[in-house]
């Protein structure tokens, strides 16, 4: 079965990390999220996937020089123009000259899906198209979708005020297509599958479904979301080991290649430590991602945080709740809080303290 996935977008609420690296190439604890898709599809019988891009569309193809992905193939479509979710679909859709049943998801969702079922349940309800739907809290920065027993849609509630929405079943982003879908979307246009496509379906009473699961879900693509995703995948939400190779020390305690940890160090569940990377004498990590080549210094303190490759944090540093880039440091006695994020190459001086902000390399540089 062919697959969609939509990995188009610029990442903005991410940068200046998607400055250079598309959101959907961030690495979450260690693998690049796409990788983690890629194999979450496979596993459901997902041969070939077709991916939507837009934004930085080299650097797939750089990830993937041989064009496929533990037996997926990959396909690429580069689209002229932002065509919004339903014209990149048609569009990649149509590159690959898909004519019959698909599925589409999107490129920034982390999940543990059974696509397999979905799939089923679209057939079995003879549907165009089916939605699948995750529930939230407050559906209140989401698309409602009520639905009657057997899982036709009733409505689309875009965003409704706290406590209006008449359900908080959520679109939740993966959906199962019929071709004939794409005759629904204009080509060479700019249309949302979500505010044109499906409620325009539902007025012309196309076959329209919905099914709700409580699979593992998260959007991972705020810088709180990022870092929830980390912590998450390594306490085993979407599986274990949370990273391929990487074994336990100790419970939540994962690492990539062998090394020794001096008497002071602390290292507190869950954590990853890549492989070449380095926690000095008194150094504090706990709930952390520490990528390979990355330094924790003397004194240094790393707690619900993601360090990217070659990162480093120097003696008396102190990172809390952010996400320090690839090759970026964070200089002595600094501190770095409150889902701050630091750019690749960029640089957080020595004694700076920073909260919420964002540091990219042009700006450290002068």
């Amino acid at each position: 079965m062919k697959a969609v996935v939509l990995v188009g977008g610029e990442g903005t609420r991410l940068r200046p990390l998607t400055r250079t690296i598309p959101k959907p190439l961030l690495p979450i604890a260690g693998q690049a999220f796409l990788e983690r898709q890629l194999t979450w599809l496979a596993r459901h019988d997902i041969d070939e996937v077709v991916l939507s891009l837009g934004y930085l569309p080299d650097a797939f193809v750089v990830q993937f020089p041989e064009g496929e992905f533990e037996g997926v193939r990959i396909g690429y479509a580069v689209e002229p123009y932002p065509l919004g979710t339903a014209g990149a679909i048609r569009f990649a859709a149509r590159s690959a000259g898909i004519d019959e049943r698909f599925v589409v998801c999107n490129g920034d969702v982390l999940t543990t899906l059974d696509v397999s079922a979905l799939v089923r349940f679209h057939a079995q309800h003879g549907a165009e198209a089916t939605i699948h739907l995750t529930r939230v809290d407050d559906p209140s920065a989401f698309g409602v979708v009520p639905t009657y027993d057997d899982g036709e849609v009733k409505a689309f509630v875009e965003k409704p005020s706290p406590g209006t929405a008449p359900t908080n079943w959520i679109n939740a982003g993966t959906y199962v297509l019929e071709a004939s879908v794409l005759d629904r979307i204009p080509d060479d246009l700019t249309v949302s599958i979500e505010r044109e496509t499906f409620p325009r379906m539902l007025e012309e009473r196309g076959h329209l479904f919905a099914s709700g699961t409580d699979d593992y879900w998260l959007d991972i693509g705020t810088p709180q979301k990022y870092l929830e995703a980390h912590t998450d995948t390594l306490r085993g939400a979407i599986g274990l080991p949370p990273l391929r190779g990487a074994h336990e020390i100790a419970p939540g305690i994962w690492v990539e290649s062998e090394f020794e940890l001096a008497d002071d160090v602390t290292v507190s569940a869950p954590t990853l430590l890549g492989a070449e990377t380095v926690v000095a004498s008194g150094a504090r990590v706990e709930n952390a991602t520490i990528s390979t080549g990355s330094v924790v210094g003397i004194d240094a303190i790393v707690t619900g945080a993601v360090l990217l490759p070659g990162a480093r944090i120097e003696r008396g540093a102190t990172v809390d709740r952010s996400i320090i880039g690839p090759g970026a440091l964070v200089g002595e006695g600094a501190g770095v809080f409150d889902c701050s994020i630091v750019g690749a190459g960029a640089e957080v001086a020595s004694g700076t303290t920073i909260n919420g902000e964002r540091v990219e390399l042009s700006a450290a540089t002068g």
